[in-house]
């Protein structure tokens, strides 16, 4: 079987095989692929490079360069920091001045270099003065310091290829994962091999995924004065995802939940981290949508389905539970393959609701699931056209938009759609 390749390892080539005008950044949340589209793009470019693990443990890697390929170096140093980068970004300048293909760098898990972006400003800087045929790669798994530090250092300078969770038609293509089982088991591809040992699985997707992404790209990278707090937030939106729950009302279910501003916050960190979001509704009024009850949603339904104590099995029995698991599934891919200009939102007024709204300029457009116990009409989505005149609106599930459809197409398609 032919190695599996998400689509941003094509754009990556395209990329590299262009002159030096920009470096290129790949972000996302953890497990999503991001060292495995460098590594492969680099294997099929097959120029001169060097990789740098940033966070490789020093002990485990020879001292000096070590070879690991014609023309592909790594190299390991006690320091991790500025200096160390300096050093290793002179190398390469050497080598892609003294390469007739140029040569290429990539510094995987940046981030954990302390002031890494001003650094990275003035080195790409000189690069671009004296024309350096140097491609530079950048790499990191804590989204909200890697767009900070290339938002404010940066701006500019980069062009972003940013990664989210594995879509069905991936996981599908990749591991053979029918519909049911990628509303359940969601799209991590680390996971995917595990799916038949339910108590493997679990642990897996708890131990190396969930934690390591709260420990390392939430909680170390990032100020936060209640850390038991976040994670306990954590929890609760994979419980309650797929269901709007004021921020009063997670007051009430949480322990030392300081006030409304900072679960706010803490919820946006762990919407960066790619692990729970929580979705404003839409109104004409944007000061009233900040103001909103949140409606909670998973940015992976594994998470929903851990926290769920559920087997696969039992999941798919409860019909009740399996419509917030698709509707989950639905919320998770709006959001994951949005682009940057299009807010994913709800609307609800009074016994009326559409479960997301699409918004982008001035095109809204409004989405109703049907799946489970959940029967979805038109009445929510009929006095919804009739207030905001939406582009268009549409149920998933039959006989509307099958779902399988829909998770096949990115989010911004349906302004398109007639």
């Amino acid at each position: 079987m032919a190695e599996f390749r998400r689509v941003q390892v094509a754009t990556l080539i395209r990329r590299l095989s262009e002159p030096p005008d920009w470096l290129v950044a790949i972000f996302g949340p953890r497990q999503t692929g991001k060292t495995t589209v460098a590594r492969q793009a680099l294997a099929a470019i097959g120029r001169p490079c060097r990789y740098e693990a940033v966070d490789e443990p020093v002990s485990l890697v020879a001292p000096g360069p070590v070879t690991v390929g014609a023309d592909h170096t790594v190299s390991s140093s006690a320091r991790r920091d500025t200096g160390w980068l300096a050093e290793v970004w002179e190398r390469s300048r050497h080598d892609a001045w003294t390469s007739q293909r140029g040569f290429i760098l990539v510094l995987d898990e940046i981030q954990k270099i302390d002031g890494w972006s001003d650094a990275v400003k003035g080195l790409w800087d000189a690069d671009r003065a004296s024309g350096c045929p140097l491609h530079v790669v950048v790499l990191g798994s804590a989204p909200l310091l890697m767009q900070a530090g290339l938002s404010e250092s940066l701006a500019g300078r980069f062009e972003p290829l940013h990664l989210t969770h594995w879509s069905y038609p991936e996981m599908s293509e990749a591991f053979g994962f029918d519909l049911a089982q990628y509303v359940f088991f969601g799209g991590y591809p680390g996971a995917a091999p595990l799916v038949h040992d339910a108590d493997r699985w679990v642990a897996y997707v708890r131990d190396a995924l969930v934690a390591p992404n709260i420990e390392r790209d939430v909680l170390a990278m990032t100020r936060v004065d209640k850390p038991a707090l976040l994670r306990r937030l954590f929890d609760l939106g994979s419980m309650y995802s797929g269901q709007e729950l004021s921020f009063n009302k997670m007051l009430g279910q949480l322990q030392d939940a300081g006030n409304t501003t900072t679960l706010a916050r803490y919820l946006d960190l762990l919407s960066q981290a790619g692990l729970v979001t929580g979705l404003s509704k839409h109104t004409g009024r944007p000061v009233s949508a900040k103001a909103s009850t949140p409606k909670l949603n998973v940015l992976n339904t594994a998470l929903m389905a851990v926290s769920s104590g559920y087997t696969y099995a039992e999941a798919r029995s409860d019909r009740s539970f399996w419509g917030r698991m698709v509707e989950s599934s639905v919320g998770a891919h709006l959001v994951n393959t949005a682009s940057p200009s299009t807010a994913v939102k709800y609307w609800r007024h009074g016994n009326h609701e559409v479960d997301f709204v699409l918004h982008r300029g001035p095109s809204v457009v409004g989405i109703e699931v049907k799946s489970g116990d959940r029967m979805a009409g038109r009445s929510g989505l009929t006095e919804f056209e009739r207030r905001f005149r939406p582009r268009s609106t549409f149920v998933v599930g039959e006989p509307g938009v099958p779902l399988h459809e829909f998770l096949s197409v990115p989010a911004d398609h349906w302004f398109g759609a007639p």
